[in-house]
């Protein structure tokens, strides 16, 4: 039996922003997994997070600076009308019965150990968002990128409130220009279907 581009496709990709080829590696892991979408499902992008905390904003820039980019984009979850814990379940509801099978791509923040702060992760699988709260939402997402911008592990709230912004915003804007350049790519036809192969941060 022959094996599929999801086969070979790493569990997770991982790079931290600092990379000189950051972007060019995210842009081509966002590829790779928009390689296994089916013709005629629409991409719907999710930006999960808040601007009330500078921790949980990547969410909400991405989403902004992607609608930006591109108008036409499906995207929920922007600086002026943010998706998060209170309203999120609403806003699934609102995407699975406007779209029939959307291929929906999730991004949120995350916290991490300290030697993992500033890497961009795209994964396979569902997002699950609030698990550094402990708070308990729906999963979501046919493959999801989280962006590890503090440490985690005791006070949360308070690592969320009083993380750098400078980090949170270079992340946001490698993500924003990697979905939008990726997009670009898989509505012309031209996305390539190579698996991509390349190692990734443990």
């Amino acid at each position: 039996m022959s094996k599929t581009v999801k086969d070979h496709l790493p569990e997770r990709f991982s790079y931290h922003f600092e990379d000189p080829l950051c972007f060019n590696k995210i842009e081509k892991a966002i590829c790779a997994h928009l390689g296994e979408v089916d013709a005629g499902r629409e991409l719907v992008y999710l930006c999960i997070g808040t601007d009330r905390a500078t921790g949980d904003c990547l969410g909400p820039l991405v989403g902004s600076r992607l609608k930006s980019l591109s108008p036409q984009s499906r995207v929920y979850g922007t600086l002026e009308a943010p998706v998060h814990a209170t309203n999120l379940k609403e806003v699934l509801e609102e995407i699975l019965k406007s779209y029939n099978n959307p291929f929906i791509i999730a991004v949120d923040a995350c916290l991490g150990n300290a030697d993992r702060i500033g890497y961009i992760n795209v994964r396979r699988g569902s997002l699950k968002p609030g698990t550094a709260l402990n708070k308990t939402l729906p999963e979501v997402g046919d493959f999801h990128i989280s962006a590890v911008v503090n440490v985690g592990g005791f006070f949360e709230h308070m690592v969320l409130q009083n993380t750098r912004l400078f980090i949170v915003n270079k992340m946001a804007d490698i993500i924003a220009k990697g979905l939008y350049l990726a997009r670009v790519k898989f509505t012309s036809g031209k996305l390539s279907l190579t698996p991509l192969l390349e190692e990734t941060q443990p």
